[in-house]
C-alpha cells in the first residue's frame, strides 16, 4: 500500500519531469525560431557587400584619382584618364588599402586588346591592372581617355572600357 507521503512524492516527481519537458520543448522551439530568423543573414551580408562594390565601381570612375575632369572638353562622368591610371599603378603601394577592395583593373573593350599595360608598351595595350585581386569582380562601363600627339597636334582619344573591382569571397 502506498502511503500519502509517497503519493505526494510521486506527484512532485511527475511535476518536475513535466516542467523539464516543457522547458526543453520551449528551448527547442526557440532554437528553431532563431535558426529560421538568422538563416538569411549570410546571404543578406553577401548581397550588401556586392551592392557596396557596385556603388564603389561607379564612384571610383568619378574619383579625382581616375577622373578625366575638365581635360577633355567639359566635365564627363564615368570617364577615366588613362595617364592618371598608369601613374597610380606605379604608386599603388600608397593606395592599396585606400578604396577597401582587393583589386582594380581597367580593361579596354573597343578596340579589343589583351596585352597588359606596362610603362614600356603604354598606350598600345588593353588592360591596366592597378593592383591585382582575387574574389568576385564587379564592373561598370567607362570611357578611357588620354591625350595623343598626332602629326604635331594634340588630340583627345577615348575608348570604351570596363573598370572592374574585386572584393573578397
Amino acid at each position: 500500500m502506498i502511503t500519502k507521503d509517497k503519493k505526494a512524492q510521486m506527484k512532485m516527481q511527475q511535476m518536475v519531469f513535466m516542467l523539464i519537458a516543457i522547458t526543453l520543448f520551449f528551448v527547442l522551439v526557440g532554437l528553431f525560431f532563431i535558426i529560421i530568423v538568422f538563416s538569411g543573414v549570410k546571404e543578406s551580408a553577401e548581397l550588401l557587400e556586392e551592392r557596396n562594390a557596385m556603388l564603389l565601381v561607379s564612384k571610383l570612375a568619378n574619383s579625382p584619382e581616375f577622373s578625366c575632369g575638365d581635360l577633355f572638353g567639359g566635365t564627363k562622368t564615368n570617364c577615366i584618364d588613362s595617364d592618371k591610371a598608369m601613374a597610380l599603378k606605379s604608386n599603388i603601394n600608397k593606395y592599396s588599402n585606400f578604396w577597401g577592395v582587393d583589386g582594380i583593373k581597367i580593361k579596354k573593350i573597343y578596340p579589343e586588346d589583351e596585352s597588359v599595360c606596362t610603362s614600356e608598351n603604354y598606350p598600345d595595350c588593353g588592360e591596366i591592372t592597378i593592383f591585382t585581386g582575387n574574389g568576385t569582380g564587379v564592373s561598370n562601363f567607362v570611357a578611357l581617355c588620354r591625350k595623343e600627339n598626332i602629326e604635331e597636334q594634340i588630340h583627345d582619344r577615348c575608348e570604351l572600357a570596363r573598370i572592374i573591382t574585386y572584393y573578397g569571397d
